[in-house]
């Protein structure tokens, strides 16, 4: 199968070469065992020139991998691109050689060499089913001699195919009596693989009547089983053939495919007769006559493939007066109505087959009952009082009971014919189930009864009369005659509607300051009731009611002549309205009125010239209220009309708040801008709401500009507060006066049951005798306009009233009521003193207070010691000290021992507080 072609060629070779190369070429069909020997004998042939031996593929047989391709397999499913295979040679000289691969013309090249390594690459898919080889000659050079050998690759299969069912489609006709178990077809499909992927095996899907050769294809009927065309006259039955399953891609797989076969099922004559249409009912009126077709009967083979004719008679129950057409089937009448004993007669009719040979193969039989009847020739009619009648009327009042009969409809309705043509049902057509007549269904002749049903549809605003349609229908006649009557019910009227709005509220809105009797909102209510039921009144009650009237029949809302609305006071207003017919049936709406706000009022500065300290890097605040209710007529804009000097304050148009200009930061500024030492400057404001028409108003502030002080913390901001509100000061430090006058009692009273209780029968103790002292001195100094040498003075009273603290134990005072502490000093921040601001200690201010809290008690009776309210005392027989001292810049408060201080110093001691306070602070606003 291999052939090995070797060409030599030198390029300085004489012809000799030629001749001797001829005779090597026909040593190539001899394998060399020796290669040395023939490379030797070739040398020997070429004349003197140089030797140059031709390159030569190393044979490594079969089951390699590298060499010249001989006896060379590949797999049908190896992918492009693998590297299947490697080129392998030497040349004698030891030269490089090159390798290649070329196909015959028109054919593909399915592989491709790389000269240097001989790699040998699958660039085209294989498939053994359409190419089992491929032949291409290989060659190797070392660039002057050229070998060529011609190898042949073979392809082995894989199992990609799946088996094919040869002469589709499968119709296979079977006849319904083929016996169980018999073979009726055979399907075949070939796999075009080979080995064990090529062999096929057959198996059924789910068939319970067939069954099939898993070798040859062969289809059965299962055993057991037979076909039945009267049953089913097509079977599907789906083959599948599989392979014997092979590798792919390296895995192990199994193919399969499917056909359907189709069964058709031809009958045969296994069928009696049927009769169609069963059962079978006929009828005989008074008017036939003899040779009426009364029925006819069809009966047909049961076997629909070839059918055979059918031959009709009738077995017994005719009694003679009955026959049948025997091809026909038609059964007759033979004599006169009158003459049939029998209201029903059942006659039994058989149909038999009619052979090939004129004999009877097979029969069937049925009943057909025939019934004698009378004819229906009369229709039901409706009778009243006085004859038939087709029209019926009744006066009566809206709303009935319901159950209730109409008695004033007197209907009969009857149907002259006998038994079933008598039979007839009667139906009320009209509103749906308002009425309901009684029976339904008659017999000849019946008293007709008309029942209501649904009071509330019988509705005199609805409908002023009321139409319906009596039916009476037959039931069981062909004809179906029928009757009809008109029933007319004409209704009056009855006051059973309340009036009702049109709505359940009503929501007006009226601007405010409207002359009284002005129109407010309109209501509507009706009432669908005639006549003076229909009529409506209107009246208003309610909390919100009073500054409102209604007009009685038209329903229009206005206010009082005297009413004056004002959305400042009240803006919102309900009421409810009643609207009541002439029997006091009534309904209630309920009424939201809305007075809107008008821009009647202007906004109001709380004065015309204000006076406003400012401080520098702080904005002052001025305020205008505006009463009206809502906005935009309350939104006040605030703006600087005028001012002295100009351009140096910006104002907030919304919160009012005015602050010098940003580059205004000092004194010196304000100064070199005014030339004047009080730094008091006037400023036109003007208060505008947003209302339409636009109100506004003026007002003139001073404004004193100051340096800010050293103060800081809540207490300052509250001194800076009590500038602009003195009263609040004042407020709060009596106040805090008051609560401490209580708390001192409340102690003292305490202790007082206290020491009552221990004047009991005790141990001995130590008593302490003190010395008579003069009554304590209080002395006021004035808490503005004071300089330096009263501040000493203050610090010198304050060191003698802390050396007075200092004391022995034995030289303890009286306790004495509590004062109320001096304002503190305000400095500025050059050191000069500032006028002094009032302020009420507590919690809020900024420094603590050093001071002595005397005690409570009053004038001792004994001399059992007294607690001091300063804090729990280790030792209850000493008396606490009350001397102390408070130093403040502003003013001080100032006092000396004592023996004792009644009530009456205490509110003395308020009152001269108070009075000091209040001449502070007009020493520090004027």
């Amino acid at each position: 199968t291999h052939t090995h072609t070797h060409t030599l060629t030198h390029a300085r070779a004489s012809k000799d070469v030629f001749r001797w190369a001829a005779a090597a070429s026909s040593l190539s069909r001899y394998r060399m065992r020796n290669k040395q020997t023939f490379l030797l004998l070739i040398s020997l042939c070429v004349c003197p020139g140089k030797s140059d031996f031709a390159p030569y593929f190393y044979d490594n047989g079969s089951g390699s991998n590298n060499g010249n391709m001989a006896l060379f397999s590949l797999a049908e499913d190896t992918a492009v691109g693998t590297h299947v295979y490697t080129l392998n040679g030497s040349d004698p000289e030891g030269e490089p050689v090159t390798y290649g691969m070329t196909f015959d013309k028109g054919s593909k090249e399915c592989f491709s060499v790389e000269p240097k390594s001989g790699n040998v690459t699958l660039m085209e898919s294989l498939d053994r089913e359409v190419q089992d080889e491929i032949v291409a000659c290989v060659t190797i050079t070392d660039g002057r001699n050229k070998v060529v050998e011609n190898v042949r690759v073979f392809i082995t299969d894989v199992n990609d195919e799946k088996p094919e069912f040869l002469n589709r489609p499968f119709i296979v006709d079977v006849p319904e009596d083929i016996p169980s178990g018999s073979s009726f077809y055979r399907v075949q499909a070939v796999d075009r693989d080979i080995g064990s992927g090529g062999s096929v095996s057959y198996f059924l899907q789910s068939s319970s009547k067939f069954t099939i050769d898993g070798h040859s294809g062969v289809l059965r009927i299962r055993p057991g089983e037979s076909l039945d065309y009267e049953l089913a006259r097509t079977h599907f039955v789906t083959v599948v053939a599989k392979d014997g399953g092979g590798k792919y891609h390296g895995k192990y797989q199994v193919m399969t495919s499917t056909a359907i076969v189709t069964i058709n099922v031809l009958d045969t004559q296994d069928s009696p007769p049927v009769f169609v249409g069963t059962p079978y009912f006929g009828f005989v009126y008074e008017v036939s006559v003899p040779g009426s077709e009364i029925f006819t009967v069809f009966a047909k083979d049961g076997d629909q493939n070839s059918p055979n004719p059918i031959h009709y008679s009738i077995v017994n129950g005719s009694d003679g007066f009955f026959i049948i057409n025997s091809t026909s089937g038609s059964i007759s009448l033979t004599s006169f109505p009158v003459q049939l004993r029998n209201e029903l007669y059942e006659l039994k009719v058989k149909a038999s087959e009619v052979g090939p040979d004129s004999r009877f193969v097979d029969f069937a039989e049925t009943t057909v009952t025939i019934r004698v009847v009378d004819l229906n020739n009369h229709p039901p009619t409706f009778y009243g009082e006085s004859g038939p009648q087709n029209r019926f009327e009744l006066t009566m009042y809206e709303h009935p009971p319901e159950g209730e009969i109409l008695r004033g409809l007197k209907i009969t309705v009857n149907d002259s014919d006998q038994g079933a043509n008598a039979k007839f049902r009667l139906f009320l057509a009209g509103p749906s189930r308002v009425l309901r007549v009684v029976p339904q269904t008659v017999l000849n002749e019946a008293q007709v009864t008309v029942i209501v049903e649904n009071s509330t549809a019988i509705d005199y605003e609805k409908y002023q009369f009321l139409t319906f349609k009596l039916l009476a229908v037959e039931i069981d006649t062909p004809e179906r005659f029928s009757a009809t009557a008109d029933i007319v019910i004409n209704l009056l009227d009855t006051n059973d509607n309340v009036p009702k709005f049109s709505s359940e509220f009503y929501i007006a809105r009226i601007p405010e300051n409207s002359p009284g009797g002005s129109n407010v909102v309109s209501v509507t209510a009706a009432d669908p009731d005639s006549g003076l039921w229909g009529e409506v009144k209107y009246s208003i009650y309610g909390s919100g009611a009073d500054l409102f009237l209604i007009h009685p029949t038209s329903g229009i809302i206005y206010t009082q002549p005297w009413a004056s609305l004002d959305a400042e006071v009240k803006s919102k207003y309900n009421f409810y309205v009643k609207a009541e017919d002439t029997e006091g049936k009534y309904s209630l709406a309920e009424v939201f009125v809305t007075v809107l706000d008008q821009n009647d009022h202007r906004p109001e500065f709380n004065q015309n010239f204000l006076e406003k300290t400012m401080i520098i890097g702080a904005p002052v605040q001025i305020q205008a209220v505006d009463e009206d209710a809502e906005e935009p007529n309350n939104i006040i804009e605030y703006s600087i009309m005028k001012a002295d000097p100009g351009d140096i304050f910006d104002i907030n148009s919304s919160t009012g708040e005015i602050k010098l200009k940003p580059y205004i930061r000092s004194m010196e500024i304000v100064q070199n801008i005014t030339r004047q030492k009080d730094c008091r400057w006037s400023v036109l404001v003007q208060a505008r709401d947003r209302g339409s028409p636009s109100f506004s108003t003026t007002a003139v502030v001073n404004i004193d500009i100051t340096e800010p002080n050293g103060l800081r913390g809540p207490m300052a901001a509250f001194l800076m507060q009590s500038r602009e509100n003195p009263l609040k000061a004042l407020g709060l430090a009596v106040g805090f006066i008051s609560v401490m006058v209580l708390l001192t009692v409340l102690i003292s009273t305490l202790l007082f049951f206290r020491n009552t209780k221990s004047n009991k029968i005790r141990p001995a103790r130590r008593i302490i005798r003190r010395r008579a002292k003069e009554p304590q001195h209080w002395s006021f100094r004035p808490a503005f306009g004071h300089d330096r040498n009263h501040d000493e003075d203050d610090e010198d009273t304050s060191d003698k009233l802390k050396g007075n603290n200092s004391s022995s134990r034995t030289k303890r005072p009286i306790p004495s009521a509590p004062v109320l502490p001096p304002p503190p000093a305000a400095t500025g921040p050059t050191g000069q003193i500032q006028r002094g601001v009032p302020s009420v200690p507590g919690p809020t201010g900024p420094q603590r207070i050093q001071r002595d809290v005397p005690s409570v008690t009053g004038p001792q009776r004994d001399q059992r010691d007294v607690p001091s309210v300063t804090g729990p005392q280790r030792d209850q027989r000493d008396v606490p000290s009350v001397s102390g001292s408070i130093s403040r810049s502003s003013g001080s408060i100032s006092r000396t021992d004592g023996t004792g201080i009644s009530s009456a110093l205490v509110s003395e001691l308020k009152m001269r507080i108070e009075q000091k306070i209040i001449e502070a602070n007009r020493g520090y606003y004027y």
